[in-house]
């Protein structure tokens, strides 16, 4: 590589692609770590893609399947990943070298790994290296004669890689952990909590890059046709695509490419649009119409009339919405919470629109009498009939905290998350203490909102594995590598 002639330094280096699969060196692991590292560096540099390292590297990860014998000596067990992992990201941008890579036969071999020949982390870095190829036409059309396996691989894998990866690795006692997945999750650095940490990451990451594999397939009908048949990867499409998940947006093209296939959209039709169409949802039911008639009223007949109002009896109607407030306060102190609603929607009425700080604080205490009364639906309106006043910036910090636990009452844990979340940066910005039921609400939801919770259900439930609580530094935001 430091050879001053660039002639002689390709001559050697192409000679050096070919023989590494050929030999037994242990030094071969160094030398891959460090080829990953040049890629991850350099990865449009056409140099090595055009020296056979594609060749090299395929031949590498078929000797890793075929040879076990070979695999556990020295390192060698960690020379599949490696390969696999330069082969997408050389391919991650360069069409060339994909379809370099295309043509020194990978794609059988990267398919190997994600059957899991090996383990559940060289299926991740399969995956990965695939998507990059199938993003590419060039690489694209030499998958087409595999389309069936691997979208039968993507889907199986996309449904049960986040059990496979708790149940082999993070319900796994520390000492029976394999050491090669500790070294690559943590590179040798950090302890437990890391590869832990790592290990979720990794887990959700192999299951989104099978959802943007199916996705790359949903363009053609073989794929979109066996895709449709599997309702646990219709449920886990629309799951991240309702998300605010980094592939929400690769989730909905893939549900979008369904739904527009006239064999395919009566399998992939989505539960809210049902909900919008023949639901309680639907235009011409009695919510709705009450909704619009509301809003109607609100924002177009009452501004009307305010607006030709003189200045005395707005701030009449002012004085009353004030007397009306205090008046729910006091009943609602009193444990006369339906009398407080009562007021307060009163008030409310006569509480002039340009009033909004005045108008926040009523939808606000009104949506917290809904609370208690348990009539979690109103009180969502009502908090975000509030937040929506008050402005996405500054938002009114209460509201957000009824809002949140509204959304806990109802189940929705992803939703109450978000809002306790908010909630805290609200209240971090005027340099206020987190309070404890703040706490104990968002580590609720953050265990509730798991990527691995129903994994680790389903898995304990037909006792393949004990239980093991989600581990508390965090939730496990998924970032793909390049």
């Amino acid at each position: 590589m430091n050879h001053p002639d660039p002639l002689v330094r390709r001559s050697q280096a192409s000679h050096f692609f070919q023989q590494m699969p050929l030999t037994d060196d242990k030094d071969h692991v160094l030398v891959l770590s460090s080829l990953r590292n040049i890629a991850i560096a350099q990865p449009d540099d056409p140099e090595f893609p055009s020296l056979g390292i594609f060749t090299s590297m395929t031949r590498l990860i078929q000797k890793g399947i075929h040879h076990k014998q070979w695999l556990l000596k020295d390192q060698n067990i960690y020379i599949p990943y490696y390969a696999a992992h330069i082969i997408g990201t050389y391919a991650t941008s360069n069409p060339q070298s994909a379809g370099k890579a295309a043509e020194s036969g990978a794609i059988p071999a990267l398919l190997e790994l994600l059957r899991g020949k090996i383990s559940w982390v060289e299926q991740r870095v399969a995956a990965r290296a695939l998507c990059h190829l199938a993003s590419h036409n060039v690489a694209f059309r030499a998958t087409m004669s595999e389309t069936e396996d691997i979208v039968e691989l993507a889907m199986e894998i996309a449904s049960s890689c986040l059990g496979t990866v708790y149940r082999q690795f993070l319900a796994t006692e520390e000492r029976n952990r394999l050491k090669y997945h500790c070294e690559l999750l943590t590179r040798g650095l950090g302890g437990v909590e890391t590869e832990n940490r790592k290990a979720e990451e990794w887990g959700v990451q192999l299951q989104e890059w099978c959802l943007y594999l199916l996705t790359c397939f949903a363009g053609k009908e073989i794929g979109r046709d066996r895709i449709s048949n599997r309702r646990e990867v219709i449920e886990n499409l629309c799951d991240v695509a309702r998300s605010s998940d980094s592939w929400h947006e690769t989730a909905i093209e893939c549900v979008v490419l369904l739904l527009k296939d006239p064999g395919t959209r009566n399998r992939a039709l989505l539960q809210d649009y049902h909900r919008i169409k023949y639901g309680e949802m639907r235009l011409g039911s009695f919510e709705v119409e009450k909704a619009l008639e509301e809003t109607w009223e609100l924002k177009v007949e009452r501004k009307k009339k305010e607006k030709v109002m003189n200045t005395e009896e707005l701030k009449q109607r002012e004085t009353m919405a004030g007397f009306l407030k205090r008046e729910g306060n006091e009943s609602f102190w009193r444990g006369e919470v339906e009398k407080a609603v009562y007021e307060y929607s009163k008030a409310l009425e006569v509480c002039p629109l340009k009033l909004r700080r005045e108008r926040i604080v009523l939808y606000s205490n009104r949506a917290q009498c809904c609370l208690v009364m348990k009539e979690a639906e109103l009180a969502i309106g009502d908090a975000t009939r509030a937040l929506c006043l008050s402005g996405g910036s500054r938002p009114h910090r209460k509201s957000l905290w009824r809002r949140a636990q509204a959304f806990d009452m109802k189940g929705l844990s992803r939703e109450s998350l978000m809002d306790g979340l908010r909630f805290v940066e609200v209240g971090r910005r005027k340099d206020v203490e987190i309070p404890c039921f703040a706490a104990r609400l968002v580590k609720k939801q953050m265990h509730a909102t798991w990527p691995f919770a129903a994994a680790v259900k389903s898995e304990v439930a037909a006792g393949k594995c004990k239980k093991v609580e989600r581990f508390d530094h965090g939730a496990a935001f998924a970032r793909a590598d390049p």
